[in-house]
């Protein structure tokens, strides 16, 4: 299996598997081969196929793809931590801004549990495109006002 990097770059030294095909200098794998690379089904492969968001051959019944450009479709992948609205990132961490699925890991909670909270106006999210966005002041206001009211009331009853 060709050694890649977490980051989505191949490192240097690919090593030629019995599944890679090699023409013209250029190394090609097959679906399988490009979704175990990915971290994906092969049917994320497929899709990404159909969509023309990867490039890929077909000779006679087997789909080939260049491993350059399954790198090129791994750059552009979408990804939610470079997802824009606007022109501004919409998790921009630095400026405070998060998803409810990182909100969710900050508070130790389930992501549902931070949904709910939204919903019921105990912590203010804003809706950017298809997310919710949670700002820190946010957070911070919701583990004071509920999350450490809730533990001092357990304590007393305890």
């Amino acid at each position: 299996m060709p050694d890649y990097k977490d980051e989505g770059t191949f490192t240097e030294e690919l090593v030629v598997t019995s599944t890679d095909t090699v023409v013209d200098g250029d190394r090609y794998v097959s679906i399988t081969e490009a979704a175990k690379i990915n971290k994906v089904t092969r049917q994320a492969i497929y899709i990404a196929i159909k969509l023309g968001k990867l490039r890929a051959k077909k000779e006679s019944t087997r789909w080939t793809i260049n491993l350059g450009d399954l790198e090129e479709y791994r750059k552009q992948k979408y990804s939610r931590s470079k997802s824009v609205f606007d022109g501004e990132l919409i998790f921009d961490n630095h400026k405070g801004y998060f998803s409810v699925n990182q909100v969710a890991k900050m508070l130790e909670v389930p992501a549902q549990k931070v949904y709910y909270a939204t919903r019921i106006g105990y912590m203010k999210a804003v809706r950017k495109g298809a997310a919710w966005v949670i700002h820190s002041d946010d957070v911070e206001a919701y583990k004071h006002d509920y999350l450490q009211v809730k533990q001092r009331r357990e304590d007393k009853v305890s």
